[in-house]
C-alpha cells in the first residue's frame, strides 16, 4: 500500500474497523475491531495515491470511477467510519489544509453565481429525469429537508409535515394572500399554499423541467388561477407579496450575493410581509463546500453559517423574527432516500449508467453521514420588515398546524377561492 495513505488510516481510524485491500492484494486492518465496519478494495496504486493527497475529492472520485470497490458493507458505511474518526470536517493533515486553503482563493471565481451562471448551475442538477428523481423522492417530490414530527414517521408524512410547518411559520392568517416561492422545485410546496391556505403563489425557478411539471401539476389540480410557476430569476421577479417562501434554495445564492438576495427580497415584501428562508448551513465557522459536491453535485453551492446571513439580513433593514435550528432531520431525509434509490438502482442504471449510480451513492451517503455526524443542519429563519407582522409567542405555529391538517383531512370544507373559480 502507498505508505502515506498507510500512515493516513493509521492515525485517523482509532474507533469503529476499516479494513483495506490494496491494489496489490495486501490486506490491513485499521481500527478496535468494533463496529461500525467496513472493507474496501483500491483497484489501482494511482487511486491510493490520489485517495492519500486529496481525500475530500479523490474518495468519491475514486470510488464513482470504479478504482474503489465496497467488498463488505456500503459506501454509506465506509464513510461512516470516517466520520465517527473526524467529527470535525476541518481536522487534517497539512497538505490537506493547503488545498482548502488554495480553495478558499479559488472560491469567490467558482461560486460567482450571475444570471447565466445561475441557469447553468441549476440546470446541471435540477433538469435531470423527472423519472429519476421520482425513484427516491416521495410522491410530491420534494427535494429538501423533511420534518419528523416524531421517529416513527416515515418520509411521505414528514415531507407533508415540512410544508405544514412552513405554511403555520409564513402566518397565512387571512385568505388571497400573495405568494413568492424562490426556488419553487416541482411546484409542491406552492401547490400546497394554494389549495390548503388560500394563497395566490407565484413560483420562480431556473429549471426547464421542474417548471414544466409544476405547470402541469398545477392545471391537473385546477389550481392554475391561484399558483402560477415561472422560469424567472429571483432577481428579475416583480412585487409585492405578502409573504416570500424559499426552501432549499439559499444554497445556490453564492456568499457575494446574499447582500444582493435579501435586498431583493425587502424590495419585493410589502410593508406588512412576512418570510420563511429555510437553508442548509454550518454551525460551525464558515468552511468550503466540498471538493466532490461542489464539482460533482452542486457547482457554485455553498452552505452558509448563522454569522454570515444575519449580518446580510440586517443590512437589508429587514428583521429576524424567529429562528429554528432543524437538528438531525435531513440525516434522517436522507436516508430515505438512500434506501429507496438503492432500491431501485437498476431504474437509475437504465435511466443514466453505473458511473453515475456511483456519483449519487456517494453523494447521498456522504450528505447523511455529514448531517448525522458533522456540522450541517438546517436553519430556519422567520422575516419581517417590522415587529408587528408576527405574534409575539409561538403558540400560534402550533394552531396553524392544527388547521391545516384539518384543511388537508377535508374536515375543512371551505375550499379555496381559486379551486371555486375553476
Amino acid at each position: 500500500m502507498f505508505r502515506l495513505l498507510s500512515y493516513f488510516l493509521a492515525r485517523l481510524i482509532r474507533v469503529g474497523t476499516l479494513e483495506v485491500t490494496d491494489a496489490g492484494g495486501g490486506r490491513h486492518r485499521y481500527g478496535n475491531g468494533a463496529r461500525p465496519s467496513a472493507h474496501i478494495r483500491f483497484n489501482t496504486g494511482a487511486a491510493e495515491r490520489a485517495v492519500a493527497l486529496n481525500p475530500s475529492l479523490k474518495l468519491g472520485e475514486c470510488f464513482m470511477d470504479g478504482e474503489i470497490d465496497i467488498l463488505d458493507g456500503t459506501i454509506y458505511d465506509v464513510l461512516e467510519v470516517v466520520a465517527i474518526n473526524s467529527t470535525d470536517p476541518g481536522w487534517g493533515t497539512v497538505w490537506m489544509k493547503a488545498i482548502e486553503t488554495a480553495r478558499l482563493l479559488w472560491r469567490r471565481a467558482a461560486q460567482h453565481n450571475d444570471l447565466a451562471r445561475s441557469r447553468r448551475n441549476v440546470r446541471h442538477h435540477y433538469d435531470l429525469s423527472a423519472d429519476f428523481y421520482s425513484l427516491f423522492l416521495d410522491p410530491d417530490r420534494q427535494y429538501s429537508c423533511a420534518y419528523f414530527e416524531h421517529p416513527e414517521m416515515g418520509l411521505d408524512e414528514a415531507q407533508l409535515a415540512k410544508k405544514r410547518h412552513v405554511a403555520a411559520k409564513l402566518v397565512m392568517d387571512r385568505p388571497n394572500l400573495s405568494v413568492l416561492d424562490i426556488g419553487c422545485g416541482w411546484g409542491g410546496l406552492g401547490l400546497y399554499l394554494a389549495a390548503h391556505a388560500d394563497a395566490r403563489v407565484t413560483g420562480v425557478t431556473l429549471s426547464t423541467e421542474q417548471q414544466a411539471i409544476a405547470v402541469q401539476r398545477a392545471a391537473a389540480a385546477g389550481l392554475s388561477r391561484c399558483a402560477d410557476f415561472k422560469l424567472l430569476d429571483y432577481r428579475r421577479a416583480e412585487g409585492p407579496f405578502d409573504r416570500i417562501v424559499s426552501v432549499g434554495m439559499f444554497e445556490h445564492v453564492g456568499k457575494d450575493f446574499y447582500d444582493e438576495f435579501f435586498g431583493q427580497a425587502a424590495r419585493l415584501l410589502d410593508r406588512d410581509g412576512v418570510m420563511l428562508l429555510h437553508t442548509i448551513g454550518h454551525y460551525q465557522p464558515p468552511r468550503n463546500t466540498n471538493s466532490f459536491i461542489a464539482k460533482y453535485i452542486f457547482p457554485g453551492g455553498y452552505l452558509p453559517t448563522l454569522s454570515e446571513m444575519t449580518p446580510a439580513i440586517e443590512r437589508a433593514d429587514l428583521i429576524v423574527t424567529d429562528v429554528e435550528i432543524l437538528r438531525l432531520h435531513y440525516a434522517d431525509t436522507l436516508r430515505h432516500w438512500r434506501q429507496r434509490f438503492l432500491a431501485r438502482r437498476d431504474e437509475a442504471k437504465a435511466i443514466y449508467d453505473e458511473r453515475f449510480c456511483r456519483m449519487w451513492e456517494f453523494y447521498l451517503a456522504g450528505s447523511e453521514a455529514s448531517f448525522r455526524f458533522w456540522d450541517l443542519n438546517v436553519f430556519q429563519f422567520q422575516i419581517a420588515r417590522r415587529h408587528g407582522a408576527v405574534p409575539i409567542t409561538r403558540d400560534y405555529i402550533a394552531e396553524a398546524e392544527r388547521q391545516l391538517r384539518l384543511r388537508e383531512a377535508g374536515l375543512d370544507l371551505r375550499g379555496t377561492a381559486c379551486q371555486a373559480a375553476e
